[in-house]
This record gives C-alpha cells, sequence and structure tokens, in this order.
C-alpha cells in the first residue's frame, strides 16, 4: 500500500497543473515569489497596451487664436499678391492720371491762405494772408510771379503795404552769400498784378536778368509788408536752374507700338545722363486721362523721347479717342547733389492731338516684364503656402475669399 503512495501524489501534481492551465494562470517562479514576498502589487492579465504620452489638448480659446493668426497670415499674403498684380498691372511709364493727383496741372499757381506772421513767426489770426506763386521750379529764362492780399476772417479786404522785397539765393553754411535782388510789388493792374486797386500786389522775378543769373539752387524771396496796422512778413521759394541741359528740336509726332499709342518729342541733349520727363494725356473729353512718363539715360545729341499710352490703360478707362499730351516737363537727374536736377524748357498747354481715333490695334494684354513675373511668382508662393497652412489646421472650414480670385 505504501509503495501506490508516491505515484498517486504524482498524478494529484499533474492534476493540478493541468487545471491551473485551464484557468490561463502560470505557476509563479521563484523569483516572481521573492518579489511578492518583497511588496510589490500583483498584476493580471495585460488586455490594453501603453498608452503613448501626449501634450495636453489645446483649449478652445487658444486654437481660435492659432487659427486667427493663420487666417491674418493668409490675409496679408492674399493682399501683398493682388495688390501687386493691380498695381503693376501698367507700366510705371503709363499710368492712370487717378493715380496722380497731384500731377494733373503742374502749371497752376500755388496758391495759399494763412494766418498773418510777424518776425517772430507768431500767428495773428484776425488777418489772413493770401498768396500765390505761378510755379516752384524754374528753368532758364523763365519767370515767376507772386501776389499777396490780406483779408479779414470774413472775407473783406485789409489795407496792404509792402514795405520791401528782397531775393537771394540760399547758401550752404559758411558758403558765400549771393546778390540781393529788390523786386517792386504793385497793385496796378500791370506785371503780375491782374487787376488794380483790389488789394493785391503783384510782383516778377526773372533771375536771368538779375544778378542771380548764374545761381543754381534755391531763390527765396522775403516780402515785408503792413497790414491793419501790423507789421508782416511773407517768404516764396523757388528752385533755378540756370542751364539748360537739352532742348526740343523738330516736331512731335506719334506712332502706335506694340499695341499701344506713343507721342515721340525730339530732343536735342548737350549734356548726356539720365532724363526725366513727364506729359499729361487728356481724352477728347478734356478728361485727364494718363500720366505718361520717361527715364532713361540719353546720349549727346539728338534722341527721341517717347512717352507712351499703355493699351490696355486705353482700354481698361474707356479713354475717348483722339488723346491730346499736354504740359510737358523734363530734367537732367543730378545724382547725389543738391539741387538734383537740371531743368528743361518745359511745353506748356497742348502739344500734340493724335491723328487715331478708335481704339483698332490697341492691346488688352497686361504689363509684362521679368521683374513682374519673378514678384508674381515669388508672392502667389507665399499665398499659396499660407492657404495650405490654415487649411491643414482646420480643414473643415473654407477659406476665406481672395481678393482676386482662387488660389493656384
Amino acid at each position: 500500500m505504501k509503495r501506490w503512495l508516491p505515484l498517486a501524489l504524482v498524478l494529484a501534481l499533474l492534476a493540478a497543473i493541468a487545471w491551473l492551465a485551464l484557468r490561463g494562470d502560470t505557476p509563479p517562479a521563484a523569483g516572481t515569489a521573492v518579489a511578492a514576498a518583497g511588496g510589490a502589487s500583483p498584476r493580471g492579465p495585460q488586455f490594453f497596451g501603453q498608452v503613448a504620452s501626449q501634450g495636453a489638448a489645446p483649449l478652445p480659446g487658444e486654437r481660435a487664436r492659432q487659427r486667427q493668426l493663420l487666417v491674418d497670415n493668409f490675409t496679408l499674403t492674399d493682399t501683398t499678391y493682388c495688390s501687386y498684380r493691380e498695381g503693376s498691372m501698367y507700366p510705371a511709364g503709363s499710368q492712370p492720371m487717378s493715380r496722380n493727383p497731384d500731377q494733373v496741372y503742374p502749371n497752376q499757381p500755388v496758391v495759399e491762405t494763412n494766418p498773418m506772421r510777424g518776425d517772430d513767426r507768431s500767428a495773428n489770426p484776425n488777418i489772413l494772408l493770401q498768396t500765390s506763386q505761378s510755379r516752384v521750379f524754374l528753368a532758364a529764362g523763365e519767370s515767376v510771379a507772386f501776389s499777396l492780399r490780406a483779408v479779414e476772417p470774413n472775407g473783406a479786404t485789409v489795407p496792404l503795404v509792402v514795405t520791401r522785397a528782397l531775393a537771394a539765393g540760399i547758401v550752404s553754411v559758411g558758403g558765400r552769400p549771393t546778390t540781393q535782388v529788390p523786386l517792386a510789388f504793385a497793385d496796378d493792374g500791370s506785371g503780375a498784378d491782374a487787376a488794380a486797386g483790389d488789394g493785391a500786389f503783384g510782383g516778377v522775378l526773372t533771375p536771368a536778368q538779375t544778378g542771380l543769373a548764374s545761381f543754381h539752387g534755391t531763390i527765396r524771396t522775403e516780402v515785408r509788408y503792413t497790414a491793419g496796422g501790423k507789421n508782416g512778413v511773407v517768404i516764396f521759394d523757388v528752385i533755378y536752374s540756370p542751364r539748360v541741359p537739352a532742348v526740343w528740336a523738330g516736331p512731335p509726332r506719334e506712332a502706335m507700338e506694340n499695341g499701344s499709342l506713343t507721342f515721340i518729342l525730339r530732343a536735342d541733349v548737350r549734356q548726356p545722363g539720365r532724363y526725366i520727363v513727364t506729359g499729361r494725356i487728356d481724352d477728347a473729353r478734356g478728361r485727364p486721362y494718363a500720366l505718361a512718363t520717361f527715364n532713361e539715360v540719353l546720349g549727346p545729341g539728338p534722341n527721341d523721347i517717347k512717352l507712351s499710352v499703355f493699351g490696355k490703360l486705353m482700354i481698361d478707362g474707356g479713354a475717348v479717342l483722339p488723346l491730346t499730351l499736354r504740359d510737358v516737363d523734363g530734367y537732367l537727374l543730378k545724382e547725389n547733389t543738391d539741387p538734383d536736377r537740371e531743368l528743361m524748357p518745359r511745353l506748356e498747354g497742348p502739344v500734340l492731338t493724335s491723328r487715331k481715333r478708335t481704339l483698332e490695334g490697341v492691346s488688352d494684354a497686361e504689363w509684362d516684364s521679368e521683374e513682374r513675373r519673378r514678384h508674381l511668382t515669388e508672392f502667389a508662393r507665399d499665398r499659396k503656402s499660407a492657404a495650405e497652412e490654415l487649411a491643414k489646421f482646420d480643414p473643415s472650414q473654407p477659406l476665406p475669399a481672395s481678393a482676386c480670385g482662387p488660389v493656384k
């Protein structure tokens, strides 16, 4: 009987192992038993893998701020692209007059009304001084007219007497003073005075006929007067160019070039260099339509100066032909000097009216150049990148509307 006992124990042990296997448990290893004895917490079956560590989700307000930054960036890049595209649609030398309102009538007098001022520059609001000067830039041989009148705030004329008027060139500190030229102001209806006895006094300065004939720079005319029993002073400045760098030579003409109307002026250049020439173009209704600018380096001798009205500008603005070129002025640019220009004789009033009467042959293509293509490519790339970043951050929302069409 005793010899069967070991066999029974072996069978019982095998049965226990089989029962544990059916439960899914495994007998603890010796090391595990030691660890448990040391106080480690027992672990059950692992149904889920370890969760990767993630940053805290942004709060709703923070996410909204992040999206707004992306929206602002897209709006900025879109505005940059669209503004440049529209602004560079026409070449720099042919622009709508609406973009240059200060250039419409360059030969109109400069008229101002300011409180009367004395030597101490203090203002007297009870007396207003009305002043005018016919031009600011003065070429060799040209004259400038000045006038002044004192009035009350209600418009009533205040008796005025000019006591002294002197013109002199402004020189740098330490420079030799120029000749002082006295000017005569009168209210007798002659010279620069339009009407006698109206309280307005006029005077004329022609530097070429004075001791300032060779002066190049700003000529300041200081006029002292009395009005309403008070002493006052007013200053007129003109920029004078005593030397003519180029003169007009021959009649103007017109031509169609690359779908644009071009006015061609002939100039005899005495001093080579970079010339800036500007002309105003009116349409058949007398509407100031375009500003044409020439900006090129000219050599000595005969040269053509071309002032063009870009084809697309003619079409977009609904130009009524014929077009008239008027009020042309130009100068030789003198870089890194003061004054920075030598003036050509101006062409006042109408210069040439085109023979062309229709828009046939006029191109409606946008201006094209290597520089424009390069900038448009760069700005379009920035805009597309900003759009992609915004779409990736919030794909559920459409992009903000573009100022000039969808992003490509």
